[in-house]
C-alpha cells in the first residue's frame, strides 16, 4: 500500500480501539447477522482489516478456519491478546499485495476499510484473486448519504492523528464500484451506525 499514513493512525489507536468500537456494537451485530446467513462449517474465510477482532469474535466459530489480518502490527497484537477462539489465525497483511495463492478462500470479509484506502481497486483485485470461483465478498463500508450528519469535530481530531478518508461513496456509487471490479452484487442493505450509514454489501466472484 503506497500511502502508509493511515497505518500510523491505527498503530496509535490500537490500545483504545476496542473501547472506541463499543459505540458501534449494534451495527456490528446487524452486520454479523447478515454475514452469518452465508457461512457454514466447511468454509475458509479471510478477514482483511480485522482491527482488534470485533467481527472475528462474532463470526469465526461459524466456519472451519478464519484468517484475521490487518496492515497494523499493533492491531494484530491486540487481536491476539483478546481472542479466545481456537480456529482463528492472525497475520499482518497488505490488502493490496496479499501473500495467499489464487483461489484460496470461500469468502473474504473487509469491513469499514475500503473507503480509507488510497487504492481500493487494488484491494478488490487481490480479493478477487484469492477467492475461489463463486466465493463471497462481505464489504460493509461507511457511506455518505445525503441525510448523513458527519461528526466533524470527531473527524477533525482523528485527522490530526493521521486518519484519512480517500473515498466518499453513496450506496449507489459504492455498489457500482464493486460491480466495476468484476463482482456480482448478491445483497445490499443500509445500516445506521451512529451519525453515519453503512452499506452492507455481499458480492460474489463469478464462476468463469
Amino acid at each position: 500500500m503506497k500511502d502508509k499514513s493511515n497505518k500510523k493512525f491505527w498503530d496509535r489507536v490500537s490500545l483504545i480501539y476496542t473501547f472506541f468500537m463499543k459505540s458501534h456494537t449494534q451495527a456490528y451485530d446487524e452486520i454479523s447477522k447478515i454475514i452469518s446467513k452465508y457461512l457454514d462449517k466447511n468454509m475458509t474465510v479471510l478477514e482483511i482489516a480485522c482491527g482488534t477482532g470485533q467481527l472475528s469474535s462474532l463470526l469465526a466459530d461459524k466456519v472451519a478456519s478464519w484468517n484475521a489480518t490487518d496492515f497494523s502490527e499493533k492491531m494484530i497484537s491486540q487481536s491476539k491478546k483478546q481472542s479466545t477462539i481456537k480456529n482463528i489465525s492472525f497475520s499482518v497483511e497488505d490488502a493490496t499485495n496479499l501473500s495467499y495463492k489464487e483461489n484460496s478462500f470461500d469468502a473474504v470479509l473487509i469491513a469499514n476499510a475500503l473507503h480509507i484506502m488510497p487504492d481500493p481497486d487494488l484491494a478488490l483485485a487481490e480479493i478477487y484473486r484469492v477467492l475461489k470461483p463463486n466465493g463471497l465478498l462481505f464489504a460493509p463500508t461507511f457511506i455518505y448519504e445525503d441525510n448523513a450528519k458527519v461528526p466533524t469535530i470527531k473527524l477533525f481530531f482523528m485527522n490530526r492523528l493521521g486518519y484519512r478518508t480517500y473515498n466518499k461513496w453513496t450506496s449507489n456509487t459504492f455498489t457500482n464500484f464493486i460491480k466495476e471490479n468484476k463482482f456480482n452484487v448478491v445483497e445490499q442493505s443500509i445500516i445506521k451506525d451512529g451519525l453515519l450509514f453503512e452499506s452492507m454489501l455481499v458480492g460474489k466472484k463469478p464462476h468463469n
